[in-house]
C-alpha cells in the first residue's frame, strides 16, 4: 500500500488539495497492481490491452474534468496533472492514456455539438472507446499549415484522402480526430484546415503497420491511410476552416502536459540513479569518484527543481484560465531538452552497468528524447516564442 504520508511529503504544492492527494494515492496503488507487473510484457507486445484501459475507466481515472451531464465529475486540471505524473512514473508509454484523457477529449468538450459530446465523451470516461489525434504526415511532419490530407464535400459526406503517421494510440483507436484540408483554395492555406471525427469502422480508413519505434514501444503508434474515406458531414468538429485555430487554442494544455510528463521522467531517472549509486553493488571505493558523482547529482537535482518550480507556476496560471502559451512553449522546449541532458548524465553515472543492469534506467534513456518532437518541432516552437515576445 502507498503511504499517504509519503505522498503528502512529495506533493506539498499549492494547487493540490487533500482530494487531489487521495486521487493520487488511488492511482498509484492501482498502477502498482495493474500496470507495473505487466509493463515489460506490454512493451514486447507493442501495445496496452483493452482490458487495462477499461480498468482505468472503471476506477474513475479517465477524464474526471468532463461535465457531470456527460458522465464526468467536473474536476479541475489538478486531477489531470496527477494522472499524467502517475502514469509517467510507471513508464512513458502509458502517456497515451493521458493524451486520450487530456489532449483529445477536450476538443470534443470545447468544440463538439451536443450530439457529438453525448456520442463520445461517456465512452471516453469508461475506457470503452480509445481515442487518438492524427495530424502528423509522412512528408511534412507536424507542420500543420503544410498538411496534404484533403476532405472534399460530396452528397452529404466528406471524401477523405491522405495519410497520417506517428499517431499515438492509432493502432487500437476506436475514434480519432483528423486534421485535413477542406478548402484547397484558401488563402492563406492554413484557413482551409478543418477537423473531422473519424470512427474506426469508417469505409476507406485503413491502418498500416504498427510502428516499431525505438521509444515508448507500447503506445500503439500507427500509420493511418484514407482512400476516399466516407465521413458524414455531421462529423465536422466545430466550423470548416477553423481547425488550426482550435489546435492553437488547445496547444497550451497539450504542451503543458508534455512538460509535466518530461519533468517526471527526469525525476524518476534521478531517483533510479541515486539508488543505484547508493547500492552496495555500485559503491566505488575511491572517494574521489563518489565525490564527482555527488556533484553531478546536485546539478541534476537543481535542474529538476528549477523545472518543477517553473511548471508548477504555469499549472496554477493554466487552472485560472490565463493565456500563457508563450511561457508554456518555453517550458515544453526547455524541459524536454533538459531531460535529455539529465538522461545522458544518469547513464554516465551508471557507467557500464547502465546498459546491463536496471532495465528501467535503460528504458528511460531510450524514451526520454521523444517528447522533444511532440506538439511541433523545436524550430516551430522557438519561432513562436520569438514572435510572441516581439521579435
Amino acid at each position: 500500500m502507498v503511504s499517504t504520508m509519503a505522498i503528502n511529503k512529495d506533493d506539498s504544492r499549492s494547487f493540490l488539495t487533500e482530494e487531489h492527494l487521495l486521487f493520487k494515492q488511488s492511482i498509484r496503488e492501482f498502477l502498482a497492481k495493474e500496470a507495473v507487473p505487466f509493463y515489460d510484457q506490454w512493451e514486447k507486445e507493442g501495445e496496452i490491452p483493452y482490458s487495462f484501459w477499461e480498468k482505468v475507466g472503471d476506477n474513475g481515472f479517465l477524464c474526471p474534468w468532463i461535465e457531470v451531464e456527460f458522465g464526468g465529475i467536473g474536476a479541475n486540471f489538478g486531477y489531470s496533472v496527477v494522472l499524467a505524473e502517475e502514469l509517467e512514473r510507471v513508464g512513458s508509454a502509458l502517456g497515451g492514456i493521458s493524451i486520450h484523457s487530456d489532449v483529445v477529449a477536450p476538443y470534443i468538450a470545447s468544440f463538439g455539438t451536443i450530439d457529438q459530446k453525448q456520442r463520445y465523451l461517456p465512452k471516453f470516461i469508461t475506457g470503452e472507446m480509445i481515442s487518438a489525434f492524427a495530424w502528423t504526415e509522412p512528408e511534412i511532419g507536424s507542420e500543420l499549415a503544410d498538411i496534404q490530407t484533403t476532405a472534399i464535400k460530396k452528397d452529404g459526406y466528406y471524401l477523405l484522402n491522405g495519410a497520417k503517421t506517428f499517431v499515438t494510440n492509432g493502432f487500437k483507436a476506436d475514434f480519432m480526430i483528423v486534421a485535413c484540408k477542406t478548402d484547397l483554395n484558401a488563402v492563406p492555406p492554413k484557413d482551409g484546415i478543418s477537423l473531422l471525427l473519424i470512427d474506426k469502422d469508417t469505409p476507406g480508413l485503413s491502418r498500416g503497420r504498427k510502428l516499431s519505434k525505438t521509444e515508448q514501444g507500447n503506445s500503439g503508434t500507427a500509420e493511418l491511410f484514407f482512400d476516399d474515406a466516407s465521413v458524414p458531414v455531421g462529423n465536422l468538429l466545430g466550423e470548416e476552416g477553423k481547425g488550426l485555430s482550435y489546435i492553437m487554442q488547445k496547444l497550451q494544455q497539450e504542451r503543458l502536459i508534455c512538460a509535466i510528463r518530461s519533468i517526471m521522467a527526469a525525476k524518476d531517472m534521478l531517483h533510479l540513479t541515486m539508488n543505484f549509486i547508493k547500492s552496495q553493488k555500485a559503491i566505488d571505493k575511491k572517494r574521489s569518484a563518489f565525490k564527482k558523482a555527488q556533484i553531478t547529482i546536485a546539478e541534476i537535482a537543481t535542474d529538476i527543481h528549477l523545472g518543477r518550480t517553473f511548471i508548477d507556476g504555469l499549472i496554477c496560471k493554466h487552472m485560472t484560465g490565463e493565456n500563457i502559451i508563450t511561457e508554456v512553449s518555453m517550458a515544453k522546449q526547455w524541459i524536454t531538452e533538459m531531460s535529455k541532458r539529465i538522461s545522458d548524465k544518469c547513464m554516465q553515472l551508471h557507467d557500464r552497468y547502465g546498459s546491463m543492469g536496471d532495465d528501467k534506467i535503460v528504458r528511460r534513456h531510450r524514451d526520454i528524447s521523444l517528447p522533444t518532437f511532440f506538439t511541433g518541432t523545436d524550430e516551430t516552437i522557438k519561432t513562436l516564442i520569438a514572435k510572441n515576445i516581439g521579435f
